[in-house]
């Protein structure tokens, strides 16, 4: 699947997952909003739909992230115009040296990742995170989840499974 990141320039660049990405040309990225393809994914922390196999309809033109600060993600994400597909992940548990342990505090690789996952592109995946030394832990403290998610065929049934993971969060 093609991915693609818009950048918004707003990380330290030691840390930053979507350049280690661009490096390794595992991704494509760019520093407009205006490049993001119509008919993509978006990963969105503010959609009211959460990704789920029946977006893999929206994938032709790939899976984007926006690399953002969390600080700023809001007035980020408000900058974006076009109408777009916006899908929001299920909770999951970081496990970037930034955010560890927290719920939703996802890095770009690991957002993407989980996506990739859930639309049944678990190898895809496991390639990105594997450019990381925390990436595979990603995957370890999150793999029951993904698989449950993984196996989801529609947006209320990966809502289901997170609600009885997290007790209704």
């Amino acid at each position: 699947m093609k991915i693609l990141i818009y950048h918004a320039k707003q990380c330290a660049p030691a840390a930053c997952t979507a350049a280690k990405l661009k490096k390794f040309e595992l991704a494509k990225v760019f520093y407009t909003p205006g490049k993001i393809p119509r008919n993509s994914i978006v990963l969105s922390p503010f959609s009211d739909k959460v990704i789920s196999r029946e977006d893999t309809k929206y994938t032709k033109n790939g899976l984007v992230a926006l690399d953002c600060s969390w600080k700023h993600a809001e007035e980020v994400f408000a900058n974006v115009k076009k109408p777009l597909v916006q899908r929001a992940l299920p909770l999951l548990v970081a496990a970037n040296p930034v955010n560890y342990g927290k719920v939703s505090k996802l890095s770009t690789v690991e957002a993407l990742a989980s996506a990739l996952y859930i639309l049944g592109e678990a190898e895809q995946g496991e390639l990105l995170l594997n450019k990381f030394k925390w990436g595979p832990g990603f995957i370890n403290l999150n793999k029951a989840l993904l698989k449950s998610y993984s196996k989801a065929e529609k947006a209320k049934d990966i809502i289901n499974i997170q609600n009885e993971y997290f007790g209704g969060k």
